[in-house]
C-alpha cells in the first residue's frame, strides 16, 4: 500500500545481513552498536513516514489497507499505528509478553516512534539481557523482566511492575496459553487488545489448547503447529470481557479487540472485519527442521491432539470437532 513498505523491508534484510556479516570479524557488541542504531535510525525514519501516509478518519475496506511492519512480525505496526491514531486512549502504556528480545514484536515501534512506555515479559532471561543491551534502550522508559506467564501469575506480575489500571494496549503471544492467560487478566483494563489466535483450528468453534500452566509449544508437538486458540474462542472471550472484535493482520496470525465503549469510532471507519486464515508454511520435523507444510496438510500433522470446546466444556481430538472451518476459511487456508 505504501511505498515505504519496500524501503523497510529492504532496512530490515540490509541490517541482519550486514550484522551478520561482521560478527566474525568483530565479536564485541559495542562495535557493533553504532551500526545497528544507525540502521533503527533508518527504519524509524521510513516508519514514520508510512505511519504519515495512512488514512485518517476515512472508511478503509479493512486492516489489509494499513499495515506495514518496522519491527513487527508481519503488518502490526500500520495496524496499530492507525488504531491509536483513532481509538480514545487512557493513556500511553502498554503491556506485552512473548517478545524473546524486543527487536521483532507488536510495541516496540510504538515506544520508538510515540514514546510510549511499557512493560514486557519473556521467559527466557537470556533474551532479556540482550534486550537490556540494545543500544538506544536508556532513551525509552521499558521495563523488561524475566518470567514464565501462567494464568496464575500474569496479574502479580503486572501490578507488582506497577502497571495495573487503565493502558493503551494489552498484547499477548506466548505461543500456547494466550486465551487462558487472557481469560485471567483482571488488574488491567486496556483500550486495545492483541491476541494471537491458531488458524489451524478453525473459524467456527471456540476451541483452546486444554490449560497446562507448564505448556510450550514445541513440546506438545513436534511441528509448532499445536498451540493457542481459534479466532471463535478469542471473539468469545472478548465479548465476555466487554471488547469488540475489529480485525485481524492479513497473514491470520493477530487478531485487535477495541473495548467496547471506545469502538465506536473505529467500527464506523471498517467496512469488513471478517478473519483472515493463515497460510505460513512454519512446521517443523521432529528434528526442529522447517518442513515448509502447506494448507490442510498442517492440519493433518496435528489432528490427534487434544482441544478444548470452550462452549461445551470437553476436550475432544481435533479430528472430532464438528466442521472446524467455514467454506470461506477453507479457502483462504489452501
Amino acid at each position: 500500500m505504501f511505498e515505504a513498505r519496500g524501503v523497510i523491508d529492504f532496512l530490515r534484510g540490509y541490517g541482519a545481513r550486514n550484522a551478520a556479516a561482521l560478527r566474525p570479524a568483530r565479536q564485541s557488541t559495542a562495535d557493533l552498536a553504532p551500526i545497528e542504531e544507525s540502521i533503527e535510525r533508518s527504519l524509524l525514519l521510513n516508519g514514520r513516514m508510512a505511519a504519515r501516509a495512512l488514512p485518517r478518519n476515512t472508511p478503509i475496506k479493512d486492516f489489509y489497507d494499513v499495515e506495514f511492519r518496522v519491527f513487527s512480525q508481519w503488518g502490526e505496526d500500520g495496524i496499530i499505528e492507525w488504531l491509536v491514531s483513532h481509538v480514545p486512549l487512557p493513556n500511553h502504556r502498554f503491556v506485552e509478553f512473548g517478545v524473546e528480545d524486543f527487536r521483532e514484536a507488536n510495541c516496540r515501534f510504538l515506544m520508538r516512534n510515540r514514546n510510549w512506555k511499557g512493560l514486557v515479559l519473556d521467559s527466557n532471561a537470556d533474551y532479556i539481557a540482550r534486550l537490556r543491551s540494545q543500544p538506544g534502550m536508556w532513551m525509552h522508559d521499558l521495563t523488561a523482566l524475566p518470567a514464565f506467564v501462567t494464568a496464575e501469575n500474569i496479574n502479580r506480575l503486572i501490578s507488582d511492575a506497577g502497571f495495573s489500571g487503565p493502558a493503551g494496549i494489552l498484547s499477548v503471544d506466548v505461543d500456547g496459553n494466550d486465551y487462558w492467560i487472557w481469560q485471567a487478566i483482571d488488574c488491567i483494563a486496556p483500550a486495545i487488545v492483541i491476541c494471537e489466535y491458531n488458524s489451524l483450528l478453525g473459524d467456527m468453534r471456540p476451541l483452546a489448547v486444554p490449560y497446562d500452566p507448564g505448556f510450550e509449544r514445541l513440546k506438545a508437538h513436534h511441528s509448532g503447529l499445536y498451540f493457542g486458540a481459534s479466532i471463535a474462542a478469542l471473539r468469545r472471550l472478548a465479548a465476555a470481557k466487554g471488547y469488540s472484535f475489529v480485525g485481524t493482520n492479513s497473514n491470520g496470525n493477530n487478531a485487535f479487540f477495541v473495548r467496547d465503549d471506545l469502538a465506536g469510532p473505529v467500527l464506523a471507519l471498517i467496512e469488513e472485519r471478517a478473519p483472515y486464515p493463515s497460510r505460513h508454511r512454519d512446521s517443523r520435523d521432529t528434528e526442529g527442521q522447517l518442513t515448509f507444510t502447506p494448507g490442510l496438510a498442517r492440519l493433518d500433522l496435528i489432528k490427534e491432539c487434544p482441544v478444548f470446546d470452550i462452549e461445551t466444556d470437553r476436550t475432544l481430538r481435533l479430528l472430532d470437532v464438528d466442521r472446524l472451518y467455514s467454506e470461506q476459511w477453507l479457502a483462504g487456508m489452501t
